[in-house]
């Protein structure tokens, strides 16, 4: 293989952005100070010293870096996030995951609060189970008081998420998860019916076979208080059943995880017993576990219109090695964290770019030929995974926990688990592939870019066939982008539409079958959204669930589109009262804007346009949130004036419906005219951008740094755009990402 040189990464613009933005060092004024190439090297040279501990030459450890650095490089394979980001730096800390335990003790709760806070400072996720703790209502013996119930401990742990915020490098990002059978799952599966309650998590129920077969014969099932393990009463499983899919269908959670299921598949069953998993599913793991994960670039496996078998073992053999090292370079945040990773020594190596490589061999995703080639795939990396891990077992030792595994007695391994498959996110968006083992978002859409530009993106490989064919039109990309899909277009040959579908071009049920083929030869889980449309009915999302468990997948995650932006706006619709500061909606779901006192309190601003000076007046209402805006011109009249009179009256009725105030500044912020103009602390390019401007330092008054601004003015997320640049957002294994700047919602 041919090492690269800072000429030949052959990197993305949009690749180079991402890396840029959120992974390449930087000094302490925030100038980045290294290049794609840099980085690729500090990484391939930290990991490869682990080498050293094992009494490996130093020539051989040179070259084991060059080896490293064209793995990673080539993008032939990359690990998670924080390796990428961390490796070789002060901070050194390299898992993606973790998971804590949470003991029915105050003591061991805010220890948990406390080890989840210098986790998520780090750059890492965590996974919790709440199921042991008491439920709400229950006698505290020591002092006979009431406790409180899970879902107020979790508000704790999602408040420390809140104020971390992973130190602004990556967003804080738990799991939280909850037996079927404990006491409170009614109101642990509705927690989420408020947007205001619990943004740092994703909920998963662990589903119990025992459920399973309540929910089958249309039963009851005792719920188990988890203080004592008495019978705490019983409730009808279709009930709860069907209460957790009518969440999932209106916004995605629950999610659930098959919590027998996962532990018959632990290697370690005699060393603890699996009762959460990471914050996106994928990785179930004992508390005090860490998992360091990495995928494999499946879109550079085909040569010559077939899987490149030979260089996918070889690059699962350097995979292997490669995640085994950074559990001994790793920095860890807590010494018992260090001592558990240590013990079982698990790894997760995944896939990316698989829809790629479908399309690269002309395989439709939806079809059985997909589902056998997945199997195929997938079976090759567990096989030569493990037998890479063994390999390294015969010069290293097998992992320490070895005696209490499923391997004792019968086989050597270094790691206790070899294959996971992750959600991608950031990583598809280097590589430039697609994520994970999704389908394709779309075949072209409109990514935002610098001061307001758009610029349509298509998928280089409908492109090069599109060419080829000779329909290829900027006129046909543009209406592509519209919908991303080319399901619809008669004047695309009907096979080129079949081995181009996009998420929502196929069924749930196939979405369901990929994820099985993949689950049959991956030790820990895959993670992997089951997209639905808007359309999809309570019965659809049934229908996967069943069939996830009759597939033998260990949980499901699914997105019904436009569930979750539907739900911020019809409140009211629902016949239940508006949360406290959120705009009433009429009977017929439409927003009505708040009423206007008789008096109130702003200031006025002055900026320089090009059609001349813009006095922008913003009062504020009784809290000081901005209320309603007046603009006039210096010169009356005319059409600029008439224009920016009409945005200030738009703009106050966003206001008094309780739109984000930073929502505004994004939508008109950079929006250019003919003639641009300087103004005091900038550059403002039309008269659009000088009311963003106005709002902007309006919500930021009080506010000394850029950081802060940052904070007050970021929006909430919202899956369907993009809360950094207001673009597309993919739902990929429980995750939201932005193809266009790298944002994603989890770690």
């Amino acid at each position: 293989m041919k090492s690269a040189t800072p000429a030949n990464l052959g990197l993305t613009g949009n690749a180079m952005k991402v890396l840029e933005k959120r992974y390449l060092r930087r000094d302490s004024s925030g100038k980045v100070t290294e290049t794609p190439f840099d980085m690729f090297k500090r990484v391939a040279r930290t990991i490869a010293r682990a080498d050293l501990l094992y009494d490996r030459p130093l020539p051989e450890v040179q070259a084991l870096e060059e080896r490293f650095f064209d793995l990673i490089s080539s993008t032939d394979f990359l690990p998670n996030s924080p390796t990428l980001m961390n490796a070789g730096r002060r901070l050194g800390q390299l898992s993606a995951c973790f998971v804590l335990p949470v003991e029915d003790s105050m003591d061991s709760i805010f220890d948990a609060v406390k080890n989840a806070a210098m986790i998520h400072k780090s750059g890492g996720g965590t996974g919790f189970s709440f199921s042991r703790l008491r439920p709400c209502g229950d006698v505290v013996g020591s002092t006979k008081g009431v406790s409180s119930g899970p879902l107020s401990f979790m508000t704790v742990f999602d408040a420390a998420t809140e104020t971390i915020k992973q130190g602004g490098t990556r967003r804080g990002a738990n799991m939280g998860i909850l037996r079927v059978d404990h006491p409170d799952i009614l109101e642990f599966i509705t927690a989420k019916d408020s947007n205001n309650k619990l943004n740092n998590f994703n909920l998963s129920v662990a589903i119990t076979e025992e459920f399973m077969k309540a929910v089958d014969a249309d039963r009851d099932y005792d719920l188990l208080n988890p203080h004592d393990g008495t019978v705490a009463g019983s409730i009808s499983a279709r009930k709860v059943f069907d209460l957790i899919v009518d969440h999932a269908w209106k916004n995605g959670e629950p999610g659930i995880i098959f919590l027998d299921r996962i532990n018959a598949g632990n290697p370690t069953p005699a060393a603890g017993e699996i009762e959460s998993t990471n914050p996106c599913g994928e990785q179930p793991l004992l508390p005090y576990e860490s998992c360091n994960l990495g995928s494999i670039n499946l879109a550079r496996m085909v040569g010559n219109g077939q899987v490149d078998y030979e260089k996918l073992k070889t690059v699962v053999h350097d995979a292997v090695h490669f995640l085994d090292n950074v559990i001994d370079i790793n920095k860890y945040p807590l010494p018992k964290i260090e001592e558990t990773t240590k013990a079982n020594r698990k790894i997760g190596l995944g896939v990316m770019g698989w829809a790629d490589m479908l399309i690269q061999l002309s395989i439709p995703y939806n079809s059985e030929s997909a589902h056998k080639l997945a199997g195929k795939v997938m079976s090759v990396i567990q096989q030569e995974g493990r037998k890479a891990s063994e390999a390294l077992a015969e010069t290293r030792g097998d992992f320490p926990n070895h005696h209490l595994s499923i391997f004792a007695g019968k086989q050597k391994m270094r790691n206790a688990t070899i294959t996971t498959i992750a959600p991608t996110g950031t990583l598809s968006i280097i590589a430039g592939c697609s994520s994970g083992v999704e389908p394709l978002f779309a075949v072209s859409f409109v990514r935002n870019v610098l001061e307001g530009t758009k610029m349509v993106e298509v998928n280089p490989w409908f492109e090069s066939v599109a060419k080829e064919l000779g329909i290829w039109s900027r006129d046909l990309i543009e209406r592509i982008s519209e919908s991303g899909s080319i399901h619809d277009f008669d004047e695309i040959p009907e096979d080129i539409r079949a081995v181009f579908v996009t998420a929502h071009d196929i069924s749930p049920v196939d979405h369901i079958k990929m994820q099985a083929a993949f689950q049959q030869y991956t030790d820990n889980a895959v993670s992997k959204t089951v997209n639905f449309p808007h359309s999809a009915t309570h019965q659809d999302v049934e229908e996967v669930y069943r069939l996830a468990y009759s597939l033998g997948c260990k949980g499901v995650t699914v997105y019904r589109d436009g569930s979750r932006e539907e739900q911020v706006l019809s409140t009211g619709s629902s016949g239940q009262a508006a949360p406290a500061g959120v705009v009433q909606t009429t009977v017929d779901g439409k927003i009505t804007p708040k009423s206007r006192p008789e008096v109130m309190r702003g200031e006025t601003r002055v900026l320089k346009t090009g059609c001349g000076n813009l006095y922008v007046t913003i009062n504020e209402d009784e809290d000081g949130n901005p209320f309603e805006i007046f603009t006039r011109m210096g010169k009356a009249g005319g059409c600029a004036a008439s224009q920016a009179e009409a945005i200030g009256r738009l703009v106050s009725m966003a206001f008094r419906s309780n739109i984000e105030p930073a929502e505004i500044v994004k939508q008109l912020k950079g929006i250019s005219c003919h003639s641009p103009s300087w103004s005091e602390g900038g550059r403002i390019l039309s008269c659009s951008d000088a009311i963003a401007t106005a709002v902007e330092r309006f919500i930021n008054r009080g506010i000394n740094t850029a950081a802060e601004a940052a904070q007050k003015t970021k929006p909430v997320m919202k899956h369907g755009a993009c809360p950094e640049c207001g673009g597309a957002v993919e739902h990929e294994g429980g995750c939201a990402v932005c193809r266009s700047c790298g944002f994603t919602k989890c770690a």
